[in-house]
């Protein structure tokens, strides 16, 4: 038996019959007025999405011609001063100037991750946009996994010349750092496996601003070291942490927003600087924009009303199409008081075992001794969870949104987008000579040995070629690099990792 929808009959207000497939097309109008509706709105996400992808490669591409162009004047910048004297505003960390890369050239050992000796001689001057009161903090840890086997334990990539600039990414942070601050000013935490390679790649440092943990303990122990000893050092002080590994480029704007960040932790706020995001990315956490603040000097300053776990690609896509949400960079601005106040409240554990070492600090002898019984217990955890997430749903943290480039450097992937290349070929790391390509599109190659790397036909690869060890994936699979470095660990290939 079949069914006659449109014999159906149903009574009108005049008595009149009409068929019931009449509701049936209405409501089949109306899916598709949404449909179409739906589409619409897709299409402006896909339109803003290419924007700000524009937008960034712009960024990107303006990074890459100051690399240039600082590299091509920087000799004709340079003043010569005797060696161990400094200029009266503070000398920065010297500019060196390389064709290639001074820590990708070809050995049969591991010396090609190593920096050359700086040569003192060779400074640039540099505007200061000095910041009463204001210390620059660069937390220098992490193995950098995904950028294996360029970047190993001993030897991490914030080491690496990843810009062919004959600047390390350590050395890059330090030079945009110093217009904000003095040398005297500036402190590094790092591991006591990096001390040195430290010291040698910034030359300018002073020995008791170097702060050697014995072992790696996440950003809320380095930072918080960082804290309790400027607390005692200098109690008015403010630090900004900014990681040594990452790239920024828009420099007025970095530090425009660091001055905004600094006036807002005045107001004893811890202050984090939000990155406009570019597309709707998966890898970052992101934070959530409350209320302006009205703290003169800082216009842009926001409340924040909450700080996002790294999200699906559904939910990142409606955070961009929000216009509400910014990348989390892990860049924080604070007084150290209010910090160490805030890992009181928190974190006490953490915080009563960094008041201890930091007690002794000035003692290198009993600093060891505290070190050995206090570090070890110390939790491992992220500054973000440590205070940043409580502190933000207490109204205590604020956000200066930001209009500079950045990039982490996360991956392989992440790393062929600031590099340069030919339209339609592979962007190279290190020597161009060493690599001949036909018909290969996209992709990365590091050839890190000395011997010829030959690609055809292979499009979005990733190959890095070392003495030692040899990686090919494709940049699809960049992020997930840290995998097989597992599997080697495992296979008891630990003398490459």
């Amino acid at each position: 038996m079949s069914l006659q929808v449109t014999g159906a009959q149903l009574p009108s207000s005049n008595g009149a019959a009409e068929p019931q497939a009449l509701g049936i097309e209405s409501m089949f109008q109306q899916i598709m007025s949404a449909v179409q509706k739906s589409n619409l709105e897709i299409a402006e996400l896909r339109n803003e999405q290419a924007s700000l992808q524009e937008a960034n490669k712009d960024l990107q591409r303006q990074l890459r011609e100051a690399l240039i162009h600082n590299a091509n004047t920087s000799a004709g910048m340079a003043i010569q001063l005797p060696r161990g004297k400094a200029s009266p505003s503070g000398p920065p960390s010297p500019m060196l100037v390389s064709s290639k890369s001074p820590f990708l050239s070809p050995s049969v050992t591991h010396s090609f991750f190593v920096p050359p000796p700086v040569d003192l001689g060779l400074r640039r001057q540099v505007s200061r946009l000095d910041i009463p009161g204001f210390w620059a903090v660069v937390p220098a840890g992490g193995a950098g996994t995904r950028l294996w086997p360029l970047s190993r334990k001993s030897y991490p990539k914030f080491f690496l010349d990843l810009t062919l600039s004959g600047r390390s990414l350590i050395q890059g942070t330090w030079d945009r750092l110093l217009p904000l601050t003095t040398p005297s000013r500036l402190m590094v935490v790092t591991g006591n496996d990096h001390a040195t390679g430290v010291k040698d790649q910034l030359p300018d440092l002073l020995p008791a601003n170097l702060l050697s943990e014995p072992s790696p303990k996440e950003s809320a122990a380095a930072i918080g070291l960082a804290a309790a000893v400027l607390a005692r050092r200098d109690p008015n002080a403010i630090l900004g942490s900014f990681a040594a590994d990452h790239m920024i480029s828009g420099n007025d704007a970095f530090l425009g927003s660091v001055r905004e960040a600094a006036l807002t932790a005045g107001e004893d706020l811890l202050v984090t600087i939000g990155i406009a995001p570019s597309h709707p990315a998966t890898g970052f956490g992101y934070i959530r924009l409350g209320e302006k603040l009205d703290i003169k000097g800082a216009p842009n300053a926001c409340q924040v009303s909450q700080f996002k776990e790294k999200p699906d690609g559904r939910t990142a896509s409606a955070y961009l199409a929000s216009g509400n949400y910014r990348w989390n960079a892990g860049m924080f601005v604070v007084k150290a008081t209010v910090l160490m106040d805030l890992l009181k409240e928190y974190c006490p554990t953490l915080a009563e075992g960094l008041e201890k070492i930091a007690d002794v600090w000035e003692d290198e002898q009993e600093r060891i001794k505290v070190f050995a019984e206090v570090w070890p217990s110390l939790p491992k955890i992220a500054i973000d969870h440590a205070v940043a997430e409580p502190a933000a749903n207490a109204g205590r943290v604020a956000v200066v949104p930001a209009t500079f480039g950045w990039d982490d450097v996360g991956d392989f992937s992440s790393l062929a987008e600031i590099l340069p290349s030919e339209i339609g070929q592979a962007r190279v790391l290190g020597d161009q000579a060493l690599v001949v390509t036909d018909q290969v599109a996209g992709g990365i190659i590091v050839p890190a040995s000395g011997r010829l790397v030959a690609c055809l036909g292979v499009d979005d690869l990733v190959i890095v070629d070392t003495p030692d060890a040899l990686l090919v994936t494709t940049r699809a699979r960049a992020q997930e690099v840290k995998t097989i470095v597992a599997k080697c660990k495992d296979g008891g290939w630990k003398q490459v990792l």
